[in-house]
């Protein structure tokens, strides 16, 4: 395979892994996720609602209480 074939893997630190798409992601059960989009973000973390794919649930978040 050359260089060009190949897909970019971008992982970024404390967040998702960035995946050129579409991709088809295979889970441990078997189950399918697919995503038609030209960038597609893994969850690295295992926060996300709509696992596999990421919802930001990794960054930090600051209470309004905290805040004062």
């Amino acid at each position: 395979m050359s260089a060009p074939d190949r897909n970019i893997v971008q992982v970024i630190p404390g967040g998702p892994v960035i995946v050129d798409g579409p991709v088809s992601i295979e889970l441990p059960d078997g189950q399918v996720v697919e995503s038609e989009r030209f960038k597609v973000a893994i969850c690295a973390c295992r926060r996300s609602r709509t696992y596999p794919l990421c919802d930001t649930s990794h960054r930090k978040r600051i209470r309004k209480s905290a805040q004062r």
